[in-house]
């Protein structure tokens, strides 16, 4: 085989932020595009990853040009995502420094490019409102509990201290105050 077709050039992405200079990677050519620029969902950068990777990209070059748009574990997610609309590696054409090399398989994106969007291909994604809404059914829950505690506590601290049991009617309602408080804090964080 012949040496150039082992080894294409680095294709630089199709995002202004991937022209950029190579020795400009400091925090402070990143910082005001991040502090304005609002982050991407995996969808969106699933979209952005299969039209770079239409004429083939490095996984560096990926992680370069859209870093000020998404973190690295979503720009991973990204990644693993795309990988199911048809981008696969090409395993000859890895490199030490820029690492794998990517390319879209043009039938399978063609074929699911519709599905993108679709929350049952998001993966991990696809529950994400399940969950907070779990989440917060669960905080809730725990609140009630706190409250319910100290109610408990309470009462039967007084009654302990109707009873004559002081030692232990202070210590019921010591109990009482810390469950009252934690109640308290708990609803101030989630409210």
């Amino acid at each position: 085989m012949d040496q150039p077709a082992t080894q294409p050039p680095l294709v630089p992405a199709p995002s202004p932020v991937a022209s950029k200079p190579e020795g400009n990677s400091g925090k402070g050519d990143r910082s005001p595009m991040r502090s304005i620029s609002r982050r991407l969902s995996v969808p969106e950068l699933t979209q952005q990853i299969l039209d770079m990777g239409q004429t083939g990209v490095y996984r560096e070059s990926v992680f370069e040009a859209l870093r000020p748009l998404a973190t690295k574990k979503q720009i991973t997610q990204a990644i693993a995502h795309a990988k199911r609309f048809g981008l696969h590696s090409v395993a000859t054409l890895r490199d030490a420094e820029l690492g794998t090399y990517y390319q879209v398989d043009r039938v399978k994106y063609q074929a699911s490019q519709h599905l993108i969007h679709s929350p049952s291909h998001f993966g991990q994604d696809a529950d994400l409102s399940q969950r907070v809404v779990e989440s917060t059914e669960t905080v809730r829950r725990m609140l009630a509990v706190v409250k319910v505690l100290a109610i408990a506590l309470t009462v039967v601290g007084m009654v302990c201290l109707g009873a004559g049991q002081a030692q232990l009617s202070y210590g019921l309602l010591s109990g009482a105050l810390s469950a009252a408080l934690v109640w308290l804090l708990q609803r101030s964080l989630v409210a």
